[in-house]
């Protein structure tokens, strides 16, 4: 990955209680962990010789969105021109269910425009994800 030319942003909804909202970005941030491995560095070890485990290395800014807004990002992201970018999203759906199992069982029975998303990382190219992004505020 070309850290230069590559950008991961998460947008989150700014109207979700502070819980959920880290919530959201935790899974979403391990989820994507997955996705990009090569995007974690490696182990550091601090001076008593005691190991950290490598964390991401770029900055991964956390947007303001709201339903609307995520709704619109969301369907964009499904467009050819958008195909290339790593994306992982977080729903009420997915918030709702107690376990995996029933979350991809439940997921086969909505369609898209249904889902209300609590929150979307996207990685990819710094243009197309900022074509997206760009005009977002960050969640403070």
């Amino acid at each position: 990955m070309d850290v230069q030319n590559e950008k991961c942003v998460m947008i989150i909804d700014e109207n979700l209680p502070l819980g959920m909202a880290a919530n959201t970005a935790a899974i979403m941030g391990i989820s994507m962990g997955k996705e990009m491995p090569e995007v974690v560095g490696k182990d550091v070890f601090d001076q008593s010789g005691n190991r950290h485990l490598g964390i991401i290395e770029f900055p991964v800014p956390i947007l303001k969105g709201n339903a609307e807004s995520m709704q619109m990002i969301r369907e964009k992201l499904y467009e050819p021109e958008f195909s290339d970018l790593t994306v992982v999203d977080f729903s009420d759906l997915a918030q709702g269910c107690k376990t995996y199992e029933e979350f991809v069982d439940k997921m086969t029975l909505v369609s898209e425009n249904e889902l209300r998303y609590f929150g979307i990382a996207i990685c990819g190219a710094k243009k197309k994800v900022n074509k997206l992004t760009g005009s977002m505020g960050l969640l403070r």
